[in-house]
């Protein structure tokens, strides 16, 4: 018997039609919605991974796929655009009823932590943060990590030009952020034949990650609109 069920869902934005694409989850307790980053979609191999995994533990996952995506564009549209279209998805998102985790990889875990605390999100996961441009480590984007507001989980390749596990600010006391090391992944998740983890592993790491943070997030107070 199949532990989940498959739909895709178009949605109105001010920037044009978003979609969804649904793997819900028999018995759902919790809605993960991840956005995708600013070069690709939702066939990431992360995204993949966690579809495929987290419905059999009780969690549906939301693939988003931002209006520029969807209308075919290969640039993607500015943050303020991003967050927008985000923030006019969220009431599809929260119609089950049930608590939503905002997520995302790259652009799109920047656009979860921006809207998280207003949107009500009971966390953030944060696939492949982009923390900085590569090479310009000056331009640092912790700020909008650590202003989430939420309990946060980031996964984090160990050779992320955008970011390496060693260059992100220590949690502060009381701060709801942990970081999880996918060893030898870089912004993808793509780890090289010779590495220490092969590519399945390396995935499992993230699911096997994940699944238990989302646990302790289920019947988590909601806060903000909806």
């Amino acid at each position: 018997m199949s532990l989940s069920a498959t739909r895709t869902e178009t949605v109105d934005t001010p920037a044009g039609p978003a979609r969804i694409t649904w793997h819900t989850a028999r018995a759902a307790k919790l809605v993960l919605a991840l956005g995708h980053g600013a070069g690709g979609g939702i066939e990431a191999r992360d995204l993949v991974a966690l579809a495929a995994a987290l419905p059999a533990r009780g969690v549906t996952v939301a693939l988003v796929e931002q209006p520029w995506r969807v209308a075919g564009k290969k640039v993607a549209a500015a943050p303020k655009v991003l967050d927008e279209g985000w923030r006019a998805l969220w009431p599809a998102l929260a119609r089950p009823a049930l608590p939503v985790v905002a997520g995302g990889r790259s652009a799109g875990a920047r656009v979860a932590c921006r809207t998280a605390a207003e949107l009500g999100a009971v966390g953030v996961l944060a696939l492949a943060f982009p923390l900085h441009p590569p090479g310009r480590p000056e331009k640092s984007r912790a700020e909008e990590l650590l202003g989430a507001g939420v309990p946060t989980l980031v996964l984090q390749g160990g050779r992320d030009p955008f970011g390496r596990p060693g260059e992100f600010p220590e949690p502060a006391a009381g701060d709801p952020y942990a970081l999880v090391e996918v060893a030898g992944g870089d912004h993808g998740f793509a780890v090289p034949k010779k590495a220490d983890l092969t590519q399945e592993e390396a995935l499992a790491v993230i699911t096997g990650a994940v699944g238990p943070w989302l646990d302790r997030l289920i019947g988590r107070p909601r806060t903000g609109r909806t």
